[in-house]
């Protein structure tokens, strides 16, 4: 019987849409699985990176985390980049999104600033600094605990190397689960056992 009721709590919750993923206290955590990059620096490179990032929401719709980011990417006569990065995360969600014309869907703003840096295997160019980012998204909940979201970001780096600044706009396809935090998950369960 606990377990039917755990079941029916869990499922009444999760009705909630969009605006329940968001409250305080709950956690996001995901990735960008496929980042398509256009550099705006020669040589114009097509790459590949995976972004993987949580966060925890400090107030309803703004939520602060960390990201990871590693890429690889191969330019005929360009040679091979690596680049890489750890940055701290501050996301935050506006308004109903396009509620009007797509239920369960929101617009946010996302930035980064962190460790960032590229690197050429072949001709030895390469930034190594301070990381910073910024940008758009949009997403839109396929289920009331998943998020497909599209990016377009902004990426800099000023610091030291070969070159002292370097800089391309990302657009990035990726996902988010969203997970009740601490306090809600034990709500949820102590209302589940009396």
């Amino acid at each position: 019987m606990k377990k039917l009721l755990f079941t029916l709590i869990i499922a009444a919750a999760a009705i909630n849409g969009a605006q329940a993923q968001l409250q305080q206290g709950n956690v996001m955590v995901g990735a960008d699985l496929s980042n398509i990059k256009f550099d705006l620096d020669a040589p114009n490179t097509f790459n590949f990176n995976i972004s993987p990032k949580a966060a925890w929401f400090i107030q309803n719709g703004t939520a602060l985390g960390g990201e990871v980011d590693f890429g690889l990417a191969t330019s005929k006569g360009a040679g091979t980049f690596i680049t890489y990065g750890v940055s701290a995360l501050g996301r935050k969600y506006v308004g109903n999104g396009a509620d009007v014309l797509i239920k369960n869907s929101r617009i946010f703003g996302e930035a980064t600033v962190g460790i960032q840096g590229t690197n050429n295997s072949e001709s030895g160019e390469n930034t190594n600094g301070l990381g910073f980012s910024f940008g758009p998204g949009y997403t839109y909940f396929i289920t009331p605990t998943i998020g497909l979201e599209a990016l377009l970001k902004y990426n800099g780096i000023v610091g030291f190397g070969s070159s002292a600044y370097a800089h391309n706009l990302n657009f990035g396809l990726g996902f988010q689960i969203y997970l009740p935090g601490a306090r809600t998950a034990q709500k949820v369960k102590s209302d589940a056992t009396q």
